[in-house]
C-alpha cells in the first residue's frame, strides 16, 4: 500500500527536473555572445572573404607647373583728375543748363549759359567811346603836327607847340585804354559762355537755371579724359617688390576684372599704418565707377610649383588634408601645406611626394584606412 503513493510522488518531480534542464540548455544556446554553430560557421566564412571597398574614387598625382607670384591689396576707384568748374563773371543770372550728370562732352563744349544782355551792352558802349577818342586823337595830331612845322618860323610859341603835342599824346593814351577795355569786355562776354576745359564726363552738377552765380561758385565737376585710376594701400613689406610698369587685375566689388598698369609708388609710407599708396592707371574701366571700392593683385613674377585639383584637398579641424592610395588600395590621410590658388587648383606647397597616388575628388567621404576601388576619370565620368 505504500510503494504505489511513493512512486506517483516521484515522477512528477523527475519531469520537473527534466524540463528545468531542458530550460536551461536553451537559455545558454540562445544568450548574446554565446558562439553557435551557425554564427561559427559564418564567422569562418567572414574571415576568408575578402573586405568590401567603401568608395569608387579616381586619383590623381601633382602636376607640375609655372605659377605667378602675386602681391594683393585693396582700395578704392577714383577720377584721375576731377575739374570743378565754376563762373568767372559775378552776379549774372544762369539762363541755360546745356548738359546733363554723364553726358560726355568735348573741350570747348557749351555746358552753360549766362545772362550776357548787360555785358553786351557794357561792349557798345566802349566801343563808341573808342570811336570817340580816335576822332579826338585825329583832330590832337593834326594840331600837333601843325605845330611843329610853324616852330621853325617862330609864329608860335613853344608852351603852344607843348600843349598840342601833349593833346596829342593824351588822345592817344586814351584810345589805348578804351581799346584794353573792349578786350576785357570781350573776355567778359565771352565768360558768359561757361564750356568745359577739356575732354570728359560730367560727374556731378550743380547750376540751376535762374540762380545768380558768383565767381568760384562750383556748377560742374568734370571728370577729364573720362580717365580712372585705382590707389590702394600695400604694405611696406610688399611695397619694395612693385615698380611702375607692371601689369595689375584689378576687381571691382560686383563687377568684372580689368587690366590695369602701374603708374607711380608713392614716395613715402604712412608712419601710423605702415603702408604706401599706389597708383593704377585703368585704360578701359569697364564696368568700374569712381567711388567703387575694388580689390587687386600685382603679378610681381613666376614661380615653379605641384598642384592639385581643387576637390583632392580637405579642410579638416583648420589643416589641410589628401587622402594617398597604397598598393592594396588602401587609403591614408596625410597633412599637407598649402599655397597660393589659381582658378580650381591648388598648390601643395610640402608634406607630398610629387609620385604620390592622390584621391582626385570625394575625400570628405573617406576615413583613414578606407578600402577604395580606383578608375579611371573616363569611367568614373559615365558612371555618374
Amino acid at each position: 500500500m505504500q510503494t504505489a503513493p511513493r512512486a506517483l510522488w516521484k515522477r512528477p518531480l523527475f519531469l520537473v527536473s527534466v524540463l528545468v534542464l531542458a530550460a536551461l540548455a536553451l537559455w545558454l544556446a540562445l544568450r548574446p555572445g554565446t558562439p553557435t554553430a551557425t554564427s561559427t560557421a559564418a564567422a569562418a566564412q567572414g574571415a576568408s572573404a575578402p573586405v568590401q571597398p567603401s568608395l569608387t574614387v579616381t586619383v590623381t598625382s601633382p602636376q607640375r607647373a609655372d605659377w605667378p607670384q602675386t602681391v594683393s591689396a585693396n582700395g578704392g576707384i577714383a577720377a584721375w583728375q576731377e575739374a570743378v568748374i565754376g563762373a568767372e563773371v559775378p552776379g549774372l543770372r544762369l539762363t541755360e543748363v546745356a548738359v546733363q550728370v554723364g553726358d560726355r562732352v568735348r573741350r570747348g563744349q557749351l555746358l552753360a549759359r549766362l545772362q550776357s544782355a548787360t555785358t553786351e551792352a557794357e561792349a557798345a558802349t566802349t566801343r563808341a567811346n573808342i570811336a570817340e577818342a580816335e576822332a579826338s586823337l585825329a583832330e590832337a595830331q593834326a594840331n600837333a603836327e601843325r605845330a611843329r612845322q610853324l616852330q621853325a618860323t617862330g609864329a608860335i610859341s613853344a608852351q603852344q607847340i607843348q600843349q598840342y603835342t601833349t593833346g596829342e599824346q593824351t588822345a592817344r593814351a586814351r584810345v589805348a585804354a578804351l581799346k584794353a577795355r573792349a578786350d576785357a569786355d570781350r573776355v567778359r562776354l565771352a565768360q558768359t559762355r561757361i564750356v568745359a576745359p577739356d575732354d570728359g564726363v560730367i560727374s556731378a552738377r550743380a547750376a540751376t537755371v535762374g540762380a545768380v552765380v558768383q565767381p568760384g561758385q562750383e556748377l560742374f565737376r568734370l571728370i577729364r579724359q573720362q580717365r580712372l585710376e585705382w590707389r590702394a594701400e600695400v604694405a611696406a613689406t610688399d611695397l619694395v617688390k612693385l615698380a611702375a610698369g607692371m601689369p595689375v587685375t584689378v576687381t571691382p566689388a560686383g563687377g568684372r576684372a580689368v587690366t590695369g598698369k602701374l603708374r607711380m609708388v608713392a614716395p613715402t609710407v604712412d608712419a601710423q599704418t605702415r603702408n604706401g599708396l599706389v597708383y593704377v592707371d585703368l585704360p578701359d574701366p569697364g564696368d568700374a565707377k569712381a567711388g567703387m571700392f575694388a580689390r587687386g593683385e600685382f603679378e610681381i613674377g613666376r614661380a615653379s610649383g605641384l598642384m592639385l585639383p581643387q576637390g583632392a584637398v580637405l579642410q579638416r579641424d583648420g589643416f589641410s588634408y589628401v587622402f594617398l592610395v597604397g598598393a592594396d588600395n588602401r587609403v591614408q590621410q596625410q597633412k599637407v601645406q598649402v599655397g597660393r590658388r589659381n582658378g580650381d587648383q591648388v598648390e601643395v606647397a610640402s608634406g607630398l611626394d610629387a609620385n604620390a597616388r592622390v584621391v582626385a575628388a570625394g575625400a570628405g567621404f573617406l576615413a583613414d584606412g578606407d578600402t577604395v576601388r580606383v578608375v579611371a576619370a573616363a569611367v568614373a565620368a559615365a558612371s555618374k
